[in-house]
């Protein structure tokens, strides 16, 4: 029988307690980070809880369009293709305006749009570079027989024939329509000026144009700062140039319709103009002072028709 010393007894005894030790340490040191880890995951899915319940924008649904991958190119009308392509600029620049029935019958405001550039100090040259989107037949045919460059935007379910009075259903579905088509032609690689059909175009805006700036957009009140958000901001004329910033700006504005159901799409962008997801993509906005005379005139549209008091605003 082998007796073992009481020195080795003692080491004997010390390494089952370093071994027992080891493996009980082991246990809770997995069970510490095991604990660590759930506290942080119920800590991201409460912190994304909250942030949903106070933001608009909140909706998975909503999120999964404004983070979804931007680097897809849809299919685009051949026509709208070929028409962007024969009326843009040597830089890809198009500009754009809008037309329905409503203001294309002979003597209307259309008449009065094109004349505009006609009869501007050297403002001639930019009709062979506007493109005008039609949203119905009528106001198509009419087009085609005044200028070069149109494109009739088939609106599946929505007529767009009548005047759209503010605010109503019509008006509303017209204006979001409006700005994803937009931001399909930054899509397809183009810059536009957008322009309402009631601004005459009496001087090239393209010389007070910010060279800095991915959208740059005209205001209902400006406070002197170019840069300030505060500034409030007027749809019916801007300048964007198409980048993976403006091409994603658009999709999150559009987007946004479903956050504020009951908003037109200029006062939309007054609401997320500031948020942290445009912040966050570094697009360099720019609010434009132009120098506007807003005039009135009263017109004899058709001969069923009364005469009616329009807003013209002039770029002089």
């Amino acid at each position: 029988m082998k007796v073992s010393s009481p020195g080795a007894a003692v080491e004997k005894v010390a390494g089952d307690g370093i071994k027992a030790w080891n493996s009980g340490g082991s246990h809770l040191l997995a069970r510490r980070v095991m604990q660590l880890i759930m506290v942080l995951v119920g800590s991201a899915v409460l912190w994304m809880f909250l942030y949903s319940s106070a933001s608009p924008f909140g909706s998975p649904t909503l999120l999964s369009h404004y983070f979804m991958d931007y680097s897809a190119k849809a299919e685009y009308d051949p026509k709208l293709k070929s028409v962007l392509r024969n009326a843009s600029m040597k830089d890809n620049t198009v500009i754009i305006t809008t037309l329905n029935d409503a203001w294309a019958e002979p003597g209307s405001i259309f008449d009065l749009f094109l004349e505009s550039f006609r009869l501007g100090n050297q403002t001639k040259k930019f009709l062979k570079h506007l493109v005008v989107i039609t949203w119905d037949q009528k106001a198509h045919t009419r087009c085609l027989a005044l200028h070069k460059h149109c494109y009739h935007l088939e609106t599946k379910g929505d007529n767009f024939t009548g005047e759209a009075f503010f605010m109503t259903a019509d008006y509303l579905n017209m204006m979001w329509r409006r700005i994803e088509f937009l931001g399909s032609v930054l899509d397809m690689g183009y810059n536009f000026v957008f322009t309402d059909t009631d601004i005459m175009w009496l001087r090239d805006p393209f010389k007070r144009f910010y060279k800095d700036a991915d959208f740059q957009i005209a205001c209902d009140f400006f406070n002197g700062d170019s840069y300030n958000l505060d500034n409030y901001p007027n749809g019916g004329f801007n300048y964007v140039k198409s980048s993976s910033r403006t091409i994603r700006f658009y999709k999150f504005w559009f987007n946004s319709r479903s956050a504020y159901p009951k908003l037109h799409d200029q006062d939309v962008l007054n609401k997320i103009k500031k948020s942290a997801f445009i912040s966050n993509m570094n697009l360099k906005i720019r609010f434009l002072s132009l120098i506007i005379l807003a005039a009135f005139v009263s017109m004899q549209r058709t001969s069923t028709r009364s005469q009616q008091c329009m807003s013209i605003v002039v770029l002089v």
